[in-house]
């Protein structure tokens, strides 16, 4: 059996859900409410010394942090999330990362929930995802070609991330008008089955 220890609206769970589904395997989704804390659980903190979601038990081992967990995947089932060439996989781990290592964790709802709270009431939480979010997609769509995809013809890792970003940016309605390059990725990823079904959904 395969765990999947998340929160429905984790980015990092997120990607982790439609990188198994790309996988075509069956898990079992346990939720991890972050809003009540049940991340900071003696049982929780076993699982992942962090305190974070996704945790994902597979192949009789536990795997923490989203981007190693989708490459072990990748590497263990011949996914494809990742070019054959190094210069391939520079590309899209560069654009991967720039979603996943530099937008997301600026804009980690905990992060942002402590600047709002400390500002003195100058700041909302929308105000510092829009500041953040908007000049770091925007440098994504100039990092992009004119693939099909984020690299190419085949989804990689890059698309992986680029989901549930714009979806967070959807969520604190960021203005994409002028990212058409992103928007048309999005919409053709949406189409696929396996993200169609890692769309977050409330419990």
């Amino acid at each position: 059996m395969i765990n999947l220890f998340d929160y429905w609206r984790s980015s990092a769970s997120y990607r982790v859900r439609i990188a198994l589904g790309l996988a075509g395997v069956q898990w079992q989704n346990i939720p991890i409410d972050l809003v009540q804390g049940a991340q900071s659980s003696p049982e929780h903190l076993s699982r992942n010394p962090q305190g974070l979601v996704p945790v994902l038990e597979i192949d009789e081992i536990s795997l923490t942090q989203s981007l190693a967990i989708i490459e072990y995947l990748d590497e263990t089932r011949s996914l494809g999330f990742l070019p054959k060439d190094p210069i391939g996989r520079a590309r899209v781990r560069a654009l991967g990362y720039a979603l996943a290592m530099e937008i997301h964790p600026v804009c980690n709802l905990k992060v942002a929930k402590f600047v709002t709270e400390n500002s003195g009431g100058t700041l909302k939480i929308q105000d510092w995802m829009i500041e953040f979010i908007t000049p770091g997609l925007a440098a994504f769509e100039a990092m992009l070609g004119n693939d099909h995809y984020c690299y190419g013809d085949q989804v990689t890792l890059a698309d992986i991330c680029l989901v549930p970003q714009i979806y967070n940016a959807n969520r604190w309605n960021v203005d994409l008008s002028s990212m058409p390059k992103i928007t048309r990725i999005n919409a053709k990823l949406l189409e696929l089955d396996a993200f169609a079904k890692a769309i977050p959904v409330a419990p």
